[in-house]
């Protein structure tokens, strides 16, 4: 359990970096503000993150599901781009006198 939490916040504050700072602002303010019983700080916090959760929901139904094609992935090319090259021969090389 203690792994899975940081790994789930860190995943989700790449994906929505903006929505997760707002969040978590509100969040910090309304603890802070039951803590301290400063009620109109608490309110801002749970006014602020409701706003963000209402805003995050809304652009989750804004985006279309794209259809899914399968992704067809070659890794040689069907034929060769450059022609065949030639067979090399290492001519021996013969003695020489001086």
């Amino acid at each position: 359990m203690n792994a899975v939490l940081p790994r789930f916040l860190k995943s989700t504050y790449r994906k929505e970096p903006l929505i997760s700072v707002l969040i978590t602002i509100g969040v910090v303010d309304a603890l802070i503000g039951g803590l301290d019983d400063s009620w109109s700080l608490f309110a801002f916090g749970l006014g602020m993150t409701g706003v963000t959760l209402v805003f995050k929901l809304w652009r989750i139904q804004q985006r279309r599901p794209l259809p899914e094609e399968p992704v067809v992935q070659h890794y040689l090319p069907s034929r060769s781009s450059s022609p065949t090259l030639p067979m090399l021969t290492i001519p021996k090389k013969k003695g020489t006198k001086d």
